[in-house]
């Protein structure tokens, strides 16, 4: 049987030759907001893996955007020049298209990273180690190790969307193939949409309506910014996880809204605005979420995340019409060629490097796998 997996997809002009994608991950590792060596090491070695495209972890579109001090960002020429090397060294080595996620941390930046916060400390950063002010839709805290964020205005929102076009602009400068619009895991877009975290009296809180206005702004904005054959797609988070909050049926209202405002592809994750939920977390945990989603979607792909790490289960997900792609973060992280055994697995081919060519396990003296498409530096 023909693998569903490993089968091409088509986003705008960019064609995936799989539905496996390399999910955003943190790496706390950016100097001032710029992505350093760690990241061409860390996104070099995925940019050989064979899947269908990779998206660089979420990143802010203003200093104080960052969720930690070592993050990283895309707000100027500096952060720019950053981005822009590690999608050259990509594109000149790689096999994967480079993407990457567009963030803002709102009342959950200013932290520490996660290997730097001992037993004795508060997530969030001191005064002396250069916190910043968070802001946020409601003056609401995150959570009581957290500050309080202020209360965004007018001209904050201004700013904020501005950024987001400006961090678009730079992404399209920097050869960047593939946009993603962080609206997950509590960070700020998430916290418009939210009622945990929107306890806004205006147009931009209350009712449903009001509280995608702000995100679908920033979505629209990016949209006529970003070239016109380039895909641009979103990560949600689907649920809460508690009964006052959002749930699946308000992301049906949101990815209905992105899809008539022309977006290309919908991550579907779940959980972030709270530390009280009750997260029933295990394989395939977010895929009914996607589902959902999948089930009302005409032409926005949707993609499955969480927990997906075996072959058979993410074939199953797309065979079974639950999701057009699967994206991958630790499955990744403890098995940079997960991509290559997979494609064994299910007895396909996948990208790989000439130089590693010989590993393939159906070498008998040939110069290359048969059948798969090496990639070639690019001069």
């Amino acid at each position: 049987m023909t693998s569903v997996l490993f089968s091409p997809i088509q986003l705008r002009n960019l064609e995936l030759t799989n539905r496996i994608i390399v999910a955003p991950m943190c790496q706390y590792s950016a100097d001032k907001g710029a992505m350093t060596d760690w990241h061409l090491m860390h996104l070099g070695q995925l940019s050989v893996a064979g899947a269908g495209a990779l998206i660089a972890e979420a990143t802010a579109v203003l200093p104080e955007g960052r969720i930690s001090d070592v993050c990283p960002g895309l707000w100027d020429d500096r952060t720019e020049a950053a981005v822009k090397r590690i999608v050259n060294f990509c594109e000149r080595y790689g096999n994967v298209p480079f993407g990457i996620q567009l963030a803002h941390a709102g009342r959950k930046g200013s932290t520490r990273a996660p290997w730097r916060t001992g037993p004795q400390d508060p997530p969030a950063l001191r005064t002396d180690e250069g916190a910043w002010e968070t802001i946020a839709p409601s003056a609401e805290s995150f959570a009581d190790p957290f500050p309080t964020p202020r209360q965004m205005n007018r001209n904050d929102m201004d700013k904020v969307r501005d950024a987001f076009v400006n961090a678009t602009r730079r992404a399209h400068r920097a050869g960047v193939k593939l946009l993603e619009l962080h609206a997950a895991h509590g960070y700020l877009m998430q916290q418009f949409l939210s009622p945990l975290s929107n306890r806004r009296n205006d147009e931009y809180g209350g009712v449903i309506e009001n509280r995608m206005r702000f995100p679908l702004e920033v979505f629209e904005a990016m949209r006529s910014e970003w070239p016109i054959e380039k895909p641009l797609g979103v990560r949600i988070s689907a649920v809460d996880w508690l009964p006052e909050g959002w749930q699946v049926d308000d992301s049906l209202k949101l990815a209905s809204a992105l899809e008539d405002r022309h977006c290309d592809f919908i991550d579907v994750s779940s959980g972030g605005a709270s530390l009280k939920a009750k997260i029933n977390a295990g394989p395939s945990y977010q895929v009914p979420f996607a589902a959902a989603i999948k089930a009302r979607a005409k032409t926005m792909k949707v993609m499955a995340v969480g927990q997906i790490t075996l072959a058979q289960q993410a074939e199953t997900i797309i065979r079974d019409g639950k999701a057009d792609l699967v994206a991958l973060a630790r499955g990744f992280l403890y098995d940079p060629h997960w991509v290559w055994h997979a494609a064994e697995e299910l007895g396909s081919a996948a990208a790989y490097p000439p130089q590693y060519a010989r590993c393939h396990p159906s070498m008998q003296g040939l110069p290359i796998p048969p059948g798969t498409p090496p990639a070639q530096e690019k001069s």
